[in-house]
């Protein structure tokens, strides 16, 4: 039968569905106002009967033969056709007049005259008070006026004059307004129902056409397809409010909550600053001591910004892959620098040898192992990763290659790593200002770099001093996408890059230049 159901509800269009609802809607609408009116009519009725009942009973108790002869036994016969010629002149239903005993002196009926008061609520008006009340008797509900009786003298109560009027009853009601109630439950329904087929139409072109489980399944799947994304991904609102957050996105942000605001998720980062992500950016991001790469892209619906999509990526997953194309690649441009090296000395070598200078080849090959195994041995004590070693080895031999005398100071050491700081991302730093170091020296007679490299868990401090030519206009330039003094493709992105890094760490890069003297660039990362 669920199965059914399901079936039926697709075989139905929303349009359908939307008119048959509203249809529904209407005639229950109208048919609750049509019983409202029925009970604002019939309490109108009563406040009309209740004011005519108590003035045709002021008028009977004012009535001069019936103060004269009410409690006397002449009162029989007087009143009686006095009240009946009064009751159907004002097309009242009963008029029952009776004295302070409860004796009745008129009634519709007349064998009740002469008997005894059978109410209950008539105590009232034996002291003086007049009042309408509501009571249910043989015929239904009436409404009854209660006045009483004072003698000429008008100083002493004698009796009390009792004028009921019959309810109308419901169905009396209807049978009397059925033309207006009919009239207004037809101009409503057909009122509601062309509302509630304009109301379909705007619905199904605000949604695309679509069904009701046409949409369901497709918010079903793109929200699977989200979730299984290997990429954290969120989605806000104009404010700032998290709309959507995917499985990964919860874990790489600590949040399992319901609601909160982009500002209070990346609180104190440039993700929170509205100003940096109303464009698409693509920037490094710690959080919870890790490293992402986040991507933010504004979402627009007819010209308007409605929202934004942020993708993280953690950094050290992405390492497994990425570090293919970033420190490695910097890697292997410094063995090939080496291995290039490493050639030209075994030519030079083999030229003494043929030349028979043996002496001279011995000696070319005893200083160059000599240099080679202190700086090794060097390597060895200070830095604790084999990659930076490779990439110092391979930056020295490159220097030597391009007569650039390349200096690592004795106090430098590589005890760990800093946190939030990998192995590939020390690589791309060192790599890339040890490069824009050895190119500035290039065009100088003078060539001298000099690194000084210090870190641990803590910390991490990179000083980088070059004989070069030096920085002309503003420094900071050279460290935006695209920038260099290099008319090359390519060029500007490394030192970019750089940036990037330490900023993402809560670091700051520094330089000092001067024109044909050198440029010193500093990196501190956790250091006061």
């Amino acid at each position: 039968m669920p199965f059914l159901g399901k079936r039926f509800k697709k075989n139905i269009s929303l349009r359908l569905q939307m008119f048959i609802f509203s249809f529904f809607i209407v005639l229950f609408s109208v048919v609750t106002s049509g019983f409202i009116m029925l009970h604002n009519i019939s309490d109108a009725f009563e406040m009309e009967f209740g004011s005519r009942a108590i003035a045709i009973a002021r008028t009977v108790a004012l009535h001069g033969e019936i103060q004269q002869t009410v409690g006397t036994t002449q009162g029989l016969e007087t009143i009686q056709p006095i009240a009946e010629r009064i009751r159907l002149a004002t097309d009242v239903d009963y008029i029952v007049v009776f004295d302070t005993d409860g004796i009745r002196y008129s009634h519709p009926s007349e064998a009740k005259v002469g008997t005894l008061y059978e109410g209950s609520d008539q105590t009232e008006s034996l002291s003086q008070h007049e009042y309408i009340s509501k009571a249910y008797g043989v015929q239904g509900y009436s409404i009854r006026a209660f006045v009483p009786i004072m003698n000429i003298e008008g100083s002493r109560q004698i009796g009390v004059v009792n004028v009921g009027i019959l309810s109308p009853k419901w169905y009396h009601l209807i049978q009397q307004y059925r033309t207006d109630i009919m009239m207004s439950l037809l101009w409503g329904l057909v009122i509601g129902l062309i509302g509630s087929i304009l109301v379909a139409n705007h619905i199904k072109r605000q949604t695309l056409n679509l069904e009701p489980y046409e949409i369901a399944r497709i918010v079903e799947e793109r929200s699977s397809m989200m979730q299984a994304m290997d990429v954290g991904i969120l989605a806000t609102d104009e404010e700032g409010h998290i709309t959507f957050i995917n499985r990964l996105g919860r874990q790489y942000t600590h949040f399992f909550g319901t609601t909160t605001t982009l500002q209070e998720l990346f609180k104190n980062t440039w993700v929170a600053e509205e100003k940096l992500i109303k464009h698409e950016s693509h920037r490094p991001l710690l959080i919870q001591d890790q490293m992402y790469l986040v991507r933010t892209f504004p979402i627009q619906a007819h010209d308007k910004l409605v929202g934004h999509l942020i993708m993280m990526t953690s950094r050290r997953e992405a390492h497994s892959l990425a570090e293919e194309l970033t420190g490695i690649k910097i890697l292997v441009d410094s063995l090939r620098a080496q291995q290039h090296e490493y050639m030209n000395r075994l030519h030079s070598i083999a030229g003494l040898i043929q030349l028979d200078r043996n002496e001279e080849a011995v000696s070319l090959i005893i200083d160059e192992i000599t240099d080679e195994e202190e700086l090794i041995q060097t390597l060895r004590d200070k830095i604790f990763d084999y990659s930076i070693q490779g990439l110092l080895l391979g930056k020295y031999s490159r220097a030597k290659e391009l007569g650039i005398s390349l200096t690592i100071d004795d106090t430098s050491f590589l005890s760990d790593f800093k946190n939030g700081i990998s192995s590939g991302d020390l690589v791309t730093i060192l790599g890339n200002i040890l490069d824009n170091a050895m190119e500035a020296c290039l065009q100088r007679d003078i060539r001298d770099v000099h690194l000084l490299l210090q870190g641990n868990k803590n910390f991490l401090f990179i000083e980088v001093q070059d004989s070069g030519c030096g920085i002309s206009g503003h420094s900071q330039k050279i460290f935006e996408y695209g920038y260099s003094t290099k008319k090359r493709d390519g060029r500007g992105i490394g030192l970019a890059l750089v940036k990037q890094l330490v900023e993402a760490n809560n670091g700051i890069v520094a330089i000092e230049s001067a024109i044909d003297i050198g440029t010193t660039m500093t990196i501190k990362i956790g250091v006061e």
